[in-house]
């Protein structure tokens, strides 16, 4: 912990932690603070950064305006999208190389999509009617200033937790989908939790470029940070939900705007998983899947062949049958689409909203990667009476 921080809590006895889960379409934010009950915390649902980067090179494609990338490594989708935008109508596109690596990890990929690459020198010297546009998944200083607008300082928290989801590095003659389950399956075996897939600020994969990204913008945060993959953290808030607490082995589905997920839970570890691309799943489909989930049988071809990302399975014994008046666990912004499946579904709101449940699966994380925050943290998230405190009682 930083000496800052130490002095701040020992000082005033609270914590308060920013946590930010950048997805495709939403970046969620929460502000969480010791002394509140957990609902009470201040909250963001805002664009995601791509696309808000996709709105600006929108805007250029419309114009016909040549666009320069530079910063850091981010989400692609959207962003790659207006970047794709531009060139169509014969603007040019240029980039630096971190900033192309969010159309591609392979810069020749990059180049033959007719992006000119340029170094930092030839950007300084770039002509003024180029529109510069910076490149960042996680922007605190935005977030600062939004939070201040209303009166809330985060000048100092005593730590930020930001969750992207990071296909990781892969080399060129190897699929990032096959790569980033490689990954997977051997942060499992290493320790087979949840909180395997987040990491203080020092101890990130070198692999993980979108997660090292997001670090070297968050370079001047105050206190711990902790960055995590947006996957786990959604099924680790979905856990805190007080019904699907009580059941000892469950499935959590999350279907996101860009990626769908389930996780086969046995207690905090994992009996297996799958993703895929959420534009891919027909309802029959995703429900194939979740039966080969239930009975220990999905086999990882079979997900990867359909252009998803794959399965990994480390129990092959059909699940029991439980009590429980659901079968699923289901989350995300896109969940709705469930509704149609043959398995009756749960669609959990810990703490009382759904959008937040990743940040509040970063919390649990954090508790798990700083022994100095673990007490505060648990007793926040398992907290079994209110504190009584309302948010006119911190003034």
């Amino acid at each position: 912990m930083g000496c800052a921080a130490a002095a701040k809590r020992n000082k005033f006895a609270f914590m308060k932690i920013l946590c930010v889960d950048i997805g495709t379409g939403t970046q969620d934010i929460y502000l969480f603070d010791s002394r509140l009950d957990l609902e009470n915390g201040y909250k963001l649902i805002l664009p995601s950064p791509t696309m808000m980067v996709h709105q600006v090179l929108s805007h250029a494609a419309r114009y016909k305006k040549s666009v320069v990338l530079h910063g850091v490594m981010m989400g692609g989708g959207p962003s790659g999208w207006g970047a794709e935008a531009v060139l169509r109508t014969g603007a040019k596109v240029f980039a630096t190389p971190q900033a192309a690596r969010t159309l591609d990890d392979d810069l020749e990929k990059v180049a033959a999509l007719g992006v000119i690459l340029l170094s930092d020198d030839e950007l300084a010297n770039l002509a003024p009617d180029v529109l510069r546009v910076e490149l960042s998944d996680f922007n605190f200083p935005a977030i600062r200033q939004t939070f201040a607008a209303y009166g809330v300082s985060l000048d100092e928290i005593d730590g930020v937790a930001v969750s992207v989801f990071d296909h990781g590095d892969a080399p060129p003659q190897i699929s990032d989908r096959q790569f980033r389950f490689d990954y997977l399956n051997q942060r499992i075996r290493e320790k087979n939790a949840l909180s395997t897939f987040a990491f203080t600020r020092n101890n990130i994969p070198g692999i993980m470029s979108r997660l090292q990204a997001v670090a070297h913008s968050a370079a001047g945060t105050p206190g711990e940070l902790i960055l995590m993959d947006s996957a786990p953290a959604a099924v680790a808030g979905a856990m805190l939900d007080e019904r699907v607490s009580t059941q000892p082995r469950k499935i959590i589905v999350n279907i996101g705007n860009f990626h769908s997920l389930a996780f086969r839970m046995s207690g905090e570890q994992i009996e297996g998983l799958f993703e895929h691309h959420t534009g891919l799943l027909s309802i029959d489909k995703l429900d194939h899947y979740l039966t080969g989930l239930f009975k220990g049988s999905l086999n990882r071809t079979e997900v990867f062949d359909d252009h998803g990302h794959g399965s990994l399975m480390y129990s092959q014994d059909p699940m029991p049958d439980t009590d429980a008046d659901f079968d699923i666990v289901v989350t995300g912004p896109r969940r709705g689409i469930i509704r149609h499946s043959r398995y009756r579904s749960y669609f959990p709101a810990p703490f009382g909203d759904m959008m937040i449940t990743g940040c509040f699966g970063m919390l649990r994380a954090a508790a798990d990667l700083l022994p100095d925050f673990r007490e505060e943290i648990m007793s926040a998230l398992y907290r079994k009476e209110s504190t009584g405190v309302a948010p006119w009682d911190l003034e």
